[in-house]
């Protein structure tokens, strides 16, 4: 039960950051050092997604 809900919340984060870094992207677009940092967080949280649902079901 306890690697379910580590699971739903690494989930949780790594789209929170994903959707949050794609989000302001866009609105600071203009913003070249912005892009660059909120490019970075979107990463983070597609690695964090693909890496709890690597660990979760093939591992």
């Amino acid at each position: 039960m306890k690697a379910w809900i580590l699971f739903g919340l690494f989930v949780i984060v790594g789209l929170g950051m994903l959707i949050a870094g794609i989000m302001y992207m866009k609105k600071e677009k203009n913003d070249i050092e912005s892009v660059r940092i909120y490019r970075n967080i979107s990463v983070i949280g597609v690695v964090v997604l693909v890496v709890s649902i690597v660990v979760k079901f093939l591992l």
